[in-house]
């Protein structure tokens, strides 16, 4: 038995159909696919290179940060070291300018006191002599 013409067109038109179909629409389709694939791809790289700048960008930053925190803190160390040495230079300068104003003022009170006393002495002495005369009525020898 022979198979129907009718057949033989419906095969026909389906492989017709497929290869317009396969021309028309399916390799497009894989073609536009394709490209959009590679788009992403390339995107991604793109983002992932730039994801790997940036993260060296921050790690520079970040290390330059570092030194500079570093060096500022030195420098504060160093501000401060310098004002304590300054701090102990006043505080010396000024213990021994009191100490030497104190040793001034000390020979100056024994200076006084001496006089003082020998001041006191004369004038116990002319004191004494006056007493007596006045209860001898007379100059005492």
């Amino acid at each position: 038995m022979l198979p129907d013409l009718s057949v033989v067109w419906v095969i026909v038109f389906v492989l017709v159909l497929s290869v317009v179909l396969d021309r028309l629409l399916l390799r497009p389709v894989t073609r536009i696919m394709k490209a959009r694939e590679s788009a992403i791809g390339s995107a991604r790289e793109l983002a992932e290179t730039s994801r790997a700048r940036a993260q060296a960008a921050m790690d520079e930053f970040d290390a330059k940060t570092r030194a500079a925190r570093a060096e500022v803190y030195r420098q504060m160390e160093e501000n401060r070291r310098a004002a304590l040495a300054t701090r102990a230079e006043l505080v010396a300068a000024t213990r021994s300018e009191v100490e030497r104003s104190l040793g001034e003022a000390s020979v100056r009170l024994r200076a006084q006191t001496a006089a003082a006393r020998t001041q006191l002495e004369r004038d116990a002495d002319a004191l004494a002599t006056t007493i007596v005369e006045r209860v001898l009525d007379r100059k005492a020898s």
